[in-house]
């Protein structure tokens, strides 16, 4: 008897349709076909295990599974379930009521139990494009995945709930996002609640702060440079509290790759928050741009739509960070392999760090540079002056005078700051509703929509090219310095860039 499953395989932060044929007849014998990987081969003795829990049994017969389309590799667990389930209904031990309506994912342990896979998310996004009935996932994959409108998320934990939704006992209902608190899981996406320092807490750098303000709003790359122990570190981390929230849209794309990556799997719902990556500088090119045996995503597509943050940026290997060059422009990457190319979004906020030379102290009154000339150029030529081109905003972070530190007075809260980066932001969201580039930020804006939201009149015009005469920019760093300017007037909520935006965008930029 010939019964068809189906599942997903999931490739970059899409996902296809696996059919899965079982094919039980006459014989003593168990193929599996179709391009499966050790992980899926090796399904056959937890399937056997799984099935025994609840007294079923994989028939003594010939078994043909066929996991189409056959010239796509299947690798992982996600299709033990459906695989199951297939073997039970081919066998003729079930007969299920509505099988084909159901997309279904997940690893079997050996009790029956239900183990999360990666790429739950992407899944449930394409059944419901081809038009499934619902999806049924282990509870934590349910969980990550069950604000997706339009199509029903069950989610289970033993193979003996799959049975009962298959047989329409209708004792398992369709899991709500408010389900998520009750089964124990952190609801918004968020596993655990990081320290985030806040901007009264910072004593001085009003100049830096309103440099992180001005990037966090238009969404600008940023380098602070300045000596050990003048808050670089601690600035870029209390950005992570004036961030604007992600956007539906936004929600969806960072979710998704969370999801592939399984970092998503103790988390309940859509991930909400503005990812805040901080990879070591020891990272590996893999670790940080993507790739590995099943091309998984690396840091910088972690940090889509949210901050990626370098601390101590001279350290990090060249290699790496030249990984960061096409990226930055283009907002995505391609992972290629021998069969496929992966490509994943990484339109991220770079804040990176960096001393002014290797003792920190070069150009400080208070203390003495030990470093020769020799030593800072090659400290400084680490990176590049293609990637320095590519960050918007340079500032130089000063050591904080001690009557600054003991003064008890406290600035702005980052409550107080974070409302004017939201008013900012929807802005410019407004600005660019139905924008053909799906542009979402200042700082991702075509020459196009360069020319047609940053139009200067007369009096503009003429300070920038004045400027522009006297100092030494490039044509990439023209159109930085431009788009800096509109944050800075939307900040303001200002139509119109005026001479003071030029101004102060220019002072950001040219060092």
């Amino acid at each position: 008897m010939l019964c068809r499953t189906y599942c997903a395989a999931i490739i970059g932060i899409e996902a296809i349709t696996v059919t899965i044929e079982v094919d039980i007849s006459q014989g003593i014998s168990f193929f599996m076909v179709g391009l499966p990987d050790s992980a899926v081969r090796e399904s056959q003795q937890r399937i056997s295990a799984a099935l025994g829990s609840i007294g079923a049994r994989i028939p003594g017969k010939r078994i043909i599974v066929n996991l189409a389309p056959a010239d796509i590799k299947k690798e992982g667990s996600s299709f033990d379930l459906a695989i199951a389930v297939g073997i039970l209904a081919g066998s003729g031990q079930y007969e299920f009521i509505d099988l084909p309506g159901f997309l279904i994912m997940g690893e079997l342990a050996l009790d029956g139990t239900l183990r999360a896979v990666p790429g739950a998310l992407p899944a449930a996004l394409h059944a419901r494009k081809e038009g499934f009935k619902g999806c049924i996932f282990p509870v934590e994959n349910a969980a990550e995945s069950c604000e997706t409108e339009g199509i029903e998320i069950y989610g289970v934990n033993h193979i003996s709930n799959v049975i009962s939704i298959l047989l329409g006992e209708g004792e398992i209902l369709p899991m709500r996002a408010e389900d998520v608190a009750l089964i124990g899981l952190c609801g918004g996406g968020d596993a655990k609640e990081d320290y985030i320092p806040d901007f009264s807490d910072i004593k001085g750098q009003e100049y830096v702060k309103r440099g992180v303000e001005i990037a966090c709003a238009g969404m600008h790359n940023i380098l602070l440079c300045g000596p050990p122990g003048s808050g670089k570190s601690l600035i870029a981390k209390a950005a992570a509290g004036i961030l604007p929230p992600l956007s539906s849209e936004e929600s969806v794309q960072t979710s998704m790759i969370y999801s592939v990556s399984g970092a998503a799997r103790t988390a309940g719902g859509l991930i909400k928050k503005r990812p805040f990556r901080w990879p070591h500088h020891t990272c590996s090119p893999i670790a940080f741009a993507g790739g590995g045996v099943k091309a998984h995503p690396g840091e910088i597509s972690l940090a889509h739509n949210g901050v990626l943050f370098l601390d101590e940026l001279p350290e990090f290997p060249k290699r790496v960070l030249e990984l960061l060059r096409q990226p930055m422009e283009e907002g995505e990457i391609l992972v290629s392999r021998q069969k496929h190319k992966v490509i994943y979004p990484c339109r991220f906020m770079l804040i990176a760090s960096m001393n002014p030379c290797p003792c920190g102290f070069y150009g400080v009154e208070s203390a003495d540079c030990t470093c020769m000339p020799y030593m800072i150029n090659r400290y400084l030529s680490k990176v590049s002056g293609p990637l320095v081109d590519r960050i918007d905003m340079h500032i130089e972070v000063n050591a904080v005078p001690a009557k600054t530190l003991v003064n008890q007075r406290q600035s702005e809260s980052s409550a107080v700051v974070a409302a004017r980066v939201l008013k900012a932001v929807e802005i410019q969201r407004a600005r660019f509703a139905g924008s053909l580039a799906k542009t979402s930020s200042n700082a991702t804006m075509t020459p196009r929509e360069l020319k047609l939201f940053c139009a200067l009149g007369a009096g503009e015009q003429d300070f920038f090219e004045r400027v522009l005469d006297k100092l030494r920019v490039s044509g990439r760093g023209y159109s930085r310095v431009l788009k800096v300017a509109r944050t800075i007037a939307d900040l303001e909520d200002s139509k119109e860039i005026k001479v003071s935006h030029i101004a102060e965008a220019i002072q950001y930029k040219v060092k």
